[in-house]
């Protein structure tokens, strides 16, 4: 079994987190998993209640995604969830990232001098977190390495 690991935070977008995990519950190798910081109750920006399990506690060695959303402007601020992220990102086989969600990984660093897309109206945002990242305005999706970046919503 390979687990994928889906990192919720206050107010995520529900079609980001729910859009792939459409698609990636159906591959009966994987196992899904509902990650936050603390484990718990997580709440989407529409209201969605979610049981998360903590960080602390997953095993991040398969597939990682990040979703975006309007919880990821204050979060990306956070210096210890930006630290825990980038260890998790590095020990994940594939780090996946839906809109916003690639300003957390652009803030970590992993995604320095590497090409990556976000949210077409979110890019300047985004490249103000970190002007090191080949931001692809044009891009639906864009891999670089075990790096997906998505640009959003239904490109997820």
């Amino acid at each position: 079994m390979t687990n994928v690991n889906i990192l919720l935070f206050p107010e995520f977008e529900t079609l980001d987190a729910f859009g792939p995990v459409e698609v990636l519950g159906c591959v009966p190798e994987y196992q899904l998993h509902y990650v936050s910081i603390t484990g718990g109750a997580i709440i989407s920006k529409q209201g969605l209640h979610v049981l998360t399990e903590s960080m602390k506690e997953a095993d991040f060695s398969g597939i990682l995604l990040i979703p975006g959303g309007q919880g990821t402007r204050p979060l990306v601020r956070e210096p210890e969830f930006i630290k825990n992220l980038k260890d998790i990102a590095i020990q994940s086989e594939y780090c996946l990232t839906v809109c916003t969600g690639s300003a957390f990984l652009a803030k970590t660093g992993l995604l320095d001098n590497r090409k990556a897309t976000s949210n077409k109206n979110a890019l300047e945002w985004v490249h103000s977190v970190n002007t090191n990242v080949h931001l692809m305005n044009r891009a639906r999706w864009v891999v670089d390495q075990k790096y997906y970046t998505s640009s959003g919503i239904s490109a997820g």
